[in-house]
Parts: C-alpha cells; structure tokens; sequence
C-alpha cells in the first residue's frame, strides 16, 4: 500500500471520528490499515518483557518534581544504594525543603535545577542512572523519552502517559533503549493488596475472574490558588476531558491480580461519566459565583465507571470520582471461583465452603498473617516507620533500587505503565461516543501470551 493510500485511508478514518460516528486506536487502525503492513504496530526495537540490566552497585538519581518527589527524596535517601545526584523544581521552597531533607538523612546536598527546561540538560547528565520523574502528567512523556534515549532508566509518576500515541513513545523508546521505564504505581505495593496478590498466586480465591477498583478520594482542595498544584494544572486539565484520568491506583492491583500482560490482556472497555456539579459547587462555595473558578467549564464527570473485558473472558469495573464528599476508597475487591476479598471500608476475606459469610476478626488475621507477602514481611516495619501512604511508597522505593542493583526485570514495567495508563484516553473516547466499546492495544506485541506473571519473591533465600 503506497504512501498516499495510506494518508487517504487515515484521514477519512479520522474524519469519521471527528463527525462520531465511529472510534478507533492505534491498534485497530494498524489492522483496518493492512493486515501484512507491521509498520504500524510493530517498533524498531526488541521486546524489554523481562528486562535485565546491568547491575548498579550505586544508583544514582536525579529527582525532577519535588511537589510530589519532595517525600522521594528523603525515602530515597534512607534506602542503601543510592545517591541523590540532582534534584530539581520551579519553586525555589521546595528545593530548600529537599536539601534540607538530604542534609537531615546524613546526605550531602544535591545539585540543584530550578528552569523549565532543565530536565534536559539533568538527562544529559552522564552521573544519573534513574531519572525519578514526578512532574505534573504533560511532562511525564517527554521527559522520560528524553532520559531514555540518554541512557537512563526512569521511574514515572501516575499515571505514565495521557495518550495511546504517548503509551507507544514509552514502549518503543524502552524497546529502543533496552532501558528500564516504570510506572510508580505504589498501590501495587499496599499491604493487603499484596497479601491478596499472595493469596491469589497460591490458589487461595480458586480462579480470580472479576475484580472491582477505583480512585475515589475529595480532591476538592485542587481549587486552591496555592501552590500544592503549581498553577493549578490538574484542575485545568479537568476543563478539557473527561473519562477517567487516573485509573492506575485502582487498577494497577487488580492487573497483577489478573496476571495482565502476562498470561492475559485487556481486549476492549466502555466507559460513562455522570455530569458535573461537585466541581462548580465547590468553587462557588470557596470563590463565589463570579469567580473564574465557578464560571469555567469542567468536562470531567463527577464519576465515571470503566467495564474492561480480558482476552480470557475476565472482567474489572474502574471508578474515578475526586470531586464528591465522600470517604476515600480504592475498593479492591475480587471474586474467584473459590473466594472473595475486598479491602474497602473495611478488609474482608470470605472463602468456601462457608463464603456466605466473611471470616470473623480472628481466622482473618491468622490468614492474612500466612498469606504476608514476603516483601511485606521483610522491609515492612521500616517501611511504616519512615512512611508514605502507610509505607506502600517505600517498598516501592526500596524494591525499585533493590532491583535495579541486583540486575533483576523490574515487578512493573513499560508494557504495565502503557496498558494501565491507556485507559485514560480511552476511556475518554468511549465517554464521547456514547460508551461504544474501544479496543485496548497490546503493548506487548504478543508477548503477553508467553510471559510469565510476577511471581512470588521468596526472600528469606534471596537474601540468606
């Protein structure tokens, strides 16, 4: 198929989504395209499933974004391993807040980046081995090519790229690189989901089909013209989509669950969001109604819910709801063909053959107390002493450098960051097209059918 065929038949496909009548990917497109043109759906690198790297007796790390990386940095300085090279931010408060903390940990003072443009010359950089990106979510992508494509690994804030276009940049310059990409989704590495992850892995549920997560926390304080957003991006971010922009905390625990990306793979979701009020509410409340805060247009529904199908015929609903009073629940809830769990408001664990029931305060907690999960069991005592989110941004951290010094693939990789975060922009799509399903591409390129899931890390043995 020549050049200007090809130009042709994606114009008209684009404009039938322009008019609605129709929604396609990446993915779908490629195969409408030409079934034997690999072009589109095939990159220039190999396949990172399963990466090893070289190990790093010391990792060096530049932190960039210290409104959310100012806590990483001083849970990075308390992990053996690493030096803090390079820090960097726009607001000059946050750096000395950052140096402070490194000074308070016994560590030397970082170098220090405070222009937008920076991140380029930190990733030039031939002293940084992880670039540790907690930008605002625009800035997640082209920073963390950039790195890439310079040689380092990156570690990305949630989620890890706002577009499909955006989720094949990250796979293909990892795949290109050979360089670890990882999404920091810490809820993957709270203490009951990865004692349920344990529990799943050693048969306890039977075989896990459905699972239930979301993001549901009152973030109605984003109004604020403080600086615990610098220049409010995410709210603006609100004014301009909808869909879910921030399925992965929910999500993520479900996908190992599920054995996503490695036994198994999203096939297509259909996505609605309900109207917005919360929004608007809350900024006449604060601001008064001739506020510009009150006066905008917030396209983002007050809740959405995202129905995903598997390739195998398993299923997972996805919440996103940060505007509305209510308590903060991420729901984590499975069912098996042996048993169910769920974590929100309260943990509970019901099994055959009295699953009728969940099992009472004592017989949970002797089952939790055998099913721990190894990482929990080995750093999570440190992990709840010097915090972040009740220690789950530790273990993340730890296990990260940990990984990263031993040579070892990492428990989240590129492929994970893309399909976990590729439900923002389709979820959006679906929203706009009356909840028409949309296929999920596969990141994996069909790897997904060989790889093995993140097992179980005994670490007794790992570290005798």
């Amino acid at each position: 198929m020549n050049n200007n065929r090809r130009n042709f038949l994606k114009k008209s496909l684009l404009g039938t989504l322009s008019l609605g009548i129709g929604s396609i990917n990446d993915e779908a497109y490629s195969r409408i395209l030409n079934q034997s043109d690999l072009s589109v759906t095939l990159g220039k690198g190999q396949s990172v499933m399963g990466l090893r790297c070289s190990a790093l007796d010391t990792v060096r790390i530049a932190v960039i974004g210290l409104g959310r990386g100012g806590s990483a940095v001083s849970r990075l300085a308390r992990i053996e391993g690493t030096q803090i090279v390079v820090i960097d931010d726009l607001v000059p408060e946050r750096i000395a807040n950052a140096q402070k903390t490194l000074i308070e940990a016994g560590r030397s003072e970082a170098i220090a980046y405070s222009q937008e443009d920076d991140w380029m010359k930190i990733c030039e950089r031939d002293d940084i081995d992880l670039i540790y990106n907690a930008t605002p979510w625009d800035l997640h992508v082209p920073i963390a090519v950039y790195a890439m494509r310079h040689g380092k690994h990156v570690a990305i804030e949630v989620p890890a790229a706002l577009t499909i276009v955006d989720c094949w940049k990250l796979v293909d310059t990892a795949e290109e690189t050979q360089r670890h990409c990882m999404m920091l989704e810490n809820c993957c590495y709270d203490f009951f989901e990865l004692t349920t992850l344990n529990m799943e892995r050693q048969g306890l549920f039977g075989e896990v089909f459905y699972g239930e997560c979301a993001y549901i926390h009152d973030l109605r304080m984003q109004l604020d013209r403080s600086d615990s957003y610098h220049n409010t991006w995410r709210v603006k971010y609100y004014t301009k989509h909808t869909g879910n922009p921030y399925p992965t905390h929910g999500l993520g625990p479900i996908a190992q669950l599920l054995k996503i990306n490695r036994g198994d793979r999203f096939d297509y979701l259909t996505s609605m969001s309900t109207d917005q009020r919360n929004l608007t509410l809350a900024a006449i409340n604060k601001f008064g109604s001739d506020s510009i805060e009150a006066k905008a247009k917030y396209m983002l529904g007050d809740m959405n819910v995202s129905l995903i199908r598997t390739i195998s015929g398993k299923t997972v609903m996805i919440q996103h709801d940060v505007t509305s009073p209510r308590p903060y629940d991420r729901i984590h809830k499975i069912s098996g063909t042996k048993g169910y769990a769920v974590k929100y408001p309260e943990a509970k664990i019901a099994l055959d053959p009295d699953a009728h029931e969940f099992l009472d305060a004592d017989n949970f907690k002797s089952l939790s107390e055998k099913y721990a999960h190894p990482l929990s069991k080995y750093i999570g005592e440190k992990a709840k002493k010097i915090g972040g989110h009740g220690g789950m941004d530790y273990i993340m951290d730890w296990r990260l450098i940990y990984c990263l010094r031993h040579g070892l693939p990492l428990d989240q990789d590129v492929y994970d960051a893309a399909t976990w975060s590729s439900i923002v922009e389709l979820s959006e799509k679906s929203v706009l097209n009356r909840s028409q399903p949309i296929d999920v591409p596969d990141f994996t390129r069909g790897k997904w059918k060989s790889a093995q899931p993140w097992p179980i890390i005994d670490m007794e043995n790992v570290f005798c």
